[in-house]
């Protein structure tokens, strides 16, 4: 029997550069301490951290065994890490419930991708024999792939650049946001090339952050002196695609068709989709089937702000804080990982009286 489990904190940072280069302790503390302040929780209430980040993008092994020390040494906790966006660490918090091994769960994740070269550094997660050394960086893959789409007919520029036009007009009020404003479909059509047939404002920006959420079963002992609203999950899955670039259609997301299957999108008003590029919106929409009635990325999305290893649990974040506003009913967020969309997780979520 699955456990009712809903989504009761949310808090983030998203900038360009971490000013000042501060540790990830320096950054978590006062993210979760905000979230001590929307739940009336303290840590003593948590039963299990996860968190998510890369040794990879921090360039020192076990970077995240220091990011610990943001819980604090006492009382002990049940802690685990993914070297994932960190909402797959929220997979692992909301099976580690499922199981009745704990009743609620924090998950973090952050990650500093001004440090070095990110579309350099997410070439190590390609084909080590037969990719890697070629340096296919991660905005030439994604170019690949829309060029894929532009000549099978899948989309055209003119619906990337409403994707890039509507995401930065949407983000004008999203405080978090690193890339917004008003801005038109010939704007973005008006820009150079950057990677062929990719513009600058088709890739999301690099960007640093961190975020942090809250989840608990409805039958955990501190339920009843939560404060807030809460946003219940409903449907929770992910796939993965093979990793070789040639063995897929790379226009089309079979992982999203399937996590979303499982995962339940029928009667969704709103969705938010980690999409780094923007063609990537575009096979994201189809695979789950959203229709033109459903409002996609009202914080922005991935084009206006992308921080590695936290953007797929801010969609989950954004998402929920629709729900808690009475913006959305039912929603859907989404994350991607690995290059041109290989492996997708779904989750969906709802309003309850």
């Amino acid at each position: 029997m699955t456990r009712d489990v809903a989504i009761v904190g949310f808090s983030q940072r998203q900038m360009k550069e971490f000013d000042g280069s501060p540790t990830c302790v320096e950054l978590l503390v006062p993210i979760f301490q905000e979230l001590w302040e929307q739940t009336g929780w303290t840590k003593t209430d948590i039963g299990f951290w996860c968190s998510g980040s890369s040794d990879y993008l921090a360039g020192r092994a076990f970077s995240f065994v220091s990011a610990v020390d943001a819980i604090g040494a006492l009382p002990p906790v049940m802690e685990s890490h993914v070297e994932m966006d960190a909402a797959w660490a929220l997979y692992e918090a909301w099976v580690k419930i499922q199981t009745g091994l704990v009743d609620s769960a924090l998950v973090y994740g952050f990650g500093k991708s001004s440090a070095g070269e990110l579309r350099r550094v997410l070439s190590m997660q390609m084909d080590p024999y037969t990719v890697t050394p070629l340096w296919a960086d991660a905005v030439s893959v994604a170019a690949i792939q829309a060029r894929a789409g532009i000549e099978g007919g899948v989309f055209d520029e003119a619906q990337m650049a409403d994707v890039v036009a509507r995401s930065m007009s949407d983000a004008a009020t999203n405080d978090s946001a690193i890339r917004k404003g008003a801005t038109t479909t010939g704007d973005v059509l008006a820009q150079p090339l950057y990677a062929d047939p990719l513009r600058r404002w088709d890739c999301a920006p690099v960007s640093d952050g961190a975020a942090a959420m809250i989840i608990t079963a409805a039958d955990a002992p501190g339920f009843a002196k939560l404060k807030g609203s809460k946003a219940w999950i409903t449907g929770f899955e992910h796939r993965i695609e093979p990793g070789a670039l040639g063995s897929r259609d790379l226009t089309v997301s079979e992982s999203t068709r399937s996590a979303g299957a499982a995962a339940g999108v029928d009667g969704i008003d709103l969705a938010e989709l980690h999409a780094p590029f923007s063609h990537q919106e575009l096979i994201l929409k189809e695979a789950l089937g959203i229709g033109d009635d459903v409002r996609i990325n009202p914080s922005g999305g991935a084009l206006t702000a992308n921080p590695m290893f936290t953007a797929g649990l801010n969609r989950i974040g954004e998402a929920a804080r629709e729900v808690w506003a009475g913006n959305s009913q039912r929603a859907l967020a989404h994350a991607t990982s690995g290059p041109a969309l290989q492996q997708n997780l779904v989750l969906t979520m709802e309003a309850r009286a």
